[in-house]
């Protein structure tokens, strides 16, 4: 759990890919998705490669998910995309990378160097490979994207009565450039990205506050799931729309969570909004 003192009644939360900033679309797919079709030999069906990987991180309920459990989901659409199959391109079945994913919680390159070395696992070499490549890509590519409007103008207002934490499934270092470069790190008691743990462990520190008094800002399922599980109040980011859905939490959201009027039918029908934004499966064709 983080160590800092609450110095306010309330906590915020909030992500920051393609919630703060908008950072999303430039990250996978100048950075992730080219790496990931070298990376796995994925050249000979290239488009359906970026397709799945597209799908899983930016257009589906799996928005924002951890790079290592995506990449898996990822590699078993595409797997099972009859186009794929007719091409003959044979796609990784990482086993030894879903595995370490499943008891693994700190998600991020130092934990899985670390397995790596210890067994030797040829899904996890891989794996690290691809997240270093995407890694240096990242810090040649992404410079120069400002927050979303009213984003300021919202952390202004919530850092007259609130702690705030970056939670994010993104590496500390690309995190504290960006928010660094953007002069908006001074606004956070905390900057916690994947190597700190999950978001939901992240968020752990809500607990120290008064019911109610806690609030997750985030653009994907994940960030929700996190949030239900400390008992946070939610402000969806919606995809698509962000620059509005700032200007709404701006206008409306921030007062009624002071005001204790955010819980009830107001955060219902965000979130019956925010569900209809993003799909479940993909919109082509996948065998079982």
């Amino acid at each position: 759990m983080l160590s800092f003192k609450p110095q306010h009644d309330f906590l915020i939360g909030i992500d920051s890919d393609g919630c703060v900033f908008d950072t999303m679309e430039l990250k996978h797919k100048e950075c992730f998705v080219p790496n990931f079709i070298n990376c796995y030999e994925l050249q000979g069906v290239s488009k359906y490669a970026r397709e799945a990987a597209e799908f899983v991180n930016l257009y589906s309920k799996s928005r924002g998910v951890n790079r290592f459990p995506g990449l898996v989901e990822q590699l078993d659409w595409l797997r099972r995309r009859p186009e794929v199959k007719a091409r003959g391109v044979q796609v990784a079945r990482p086993q030894g990378l879903a595995a370490w994913i499943s008891r693994e919680s700190k998600l991020g390159n130092p934990a899985l160097e670390k397995a790596a070395a210890e067994t030797g696992d040829p899904d996890l070499q891989q794996a690290l490979q691809w997240s270093k490549a995407v890694n240096k890509s990242i810090a040649e590519m992404v410079r120069g994207v400002p927050p979303f409007p009213f984003v300021r103008d919202c952390l202004d207002r919530f850092a007259k009565r609130a702690d705030m934490i970056v939670c994010s499934q993104t590496p500390n270092a690309a995190l504290e450039a960006e928010w660094n470069e953007h002069q908006l790190d001074s606004h956070v008691q905390a900057i916690c990205g994947q190597e700190v743990g999950s978001k939901k462990e992240s968020l752990a520190k809500s607990k120290e506050y008064p019911a109610g008094h806690t609030l997750m800002i985030g653009d994907a399922p994940g960030d929700y799931k996190a949030a239900q599980a400390n008992r946070c109040l939610f402000f969806p980011i919606n995809p698509g729309t962000e620059e509005a859905s700032w200007q709404r939490l701006y206008e409306e959201g921030i007062e009624r969570f002071f005001g204790g009027t955010f819980a009830g039918a107001y955060q219902q029908q965000l979130l019956d909004e925010f569900d209809a934004f993003l799909p479940e499966r993909p919109p082509w064709k996948v065998e079982d």
